[in-house]
């Protein structure tokens, strides 16, 4: 399934006044950016009613830090858990204190039965 591209406010911007400056046609403007033709007469229209201003960007700008930083609170939690979660296997996986170090990596042999040489 294709992706919707996204565009800034700052390129919208750029478009519309392009083609209100009547410097290139709508079919031009649209071919060299790889636009669709009545995205661009939306933009146009948004222009015109003030919808590309300062205050409009802000405000999208403000959303996508929101966004962003819930994401990280997100991940800041999922890590947090991991690293409780680690602390205690590390203390569950930990030998006794009272166990002798041994050149040899493992876990302890278990006896042999008696009469087996």
């Amino acid at each position: 399934m294709a992706r919707h591209r996204s565009y800034s406010t700052a390129f919208k911007r750029q478009i519309a006044q392009e083609y209100l400056a009547g410097e290139i046609s709508l079919h031009g403007l649209a071919k060299r950016h790889d636009i669709c033709r009545n995205l661009i007469r939306l933009w146009v229209e948004k222009y015109e009613r003030g919808e590309f201003e300062e205050e409009a960007e802000s405000a999208d700008l403000l959303a996508e830090y929101v966004q962003r930083i819930a994401a990280l609170e997100r991940l800041v939690g999922q890590l947090t858990l991991e690293n409780d979660l680690l602390k205690k296997a590390s203390r569950n996986c930990r030998p006794p204190k009272d166990a002798k170090p041994s050149v040899i990596v493992g876990p302890t042999a278990s006896p042999s039965p008696r009469g087996v040489a």
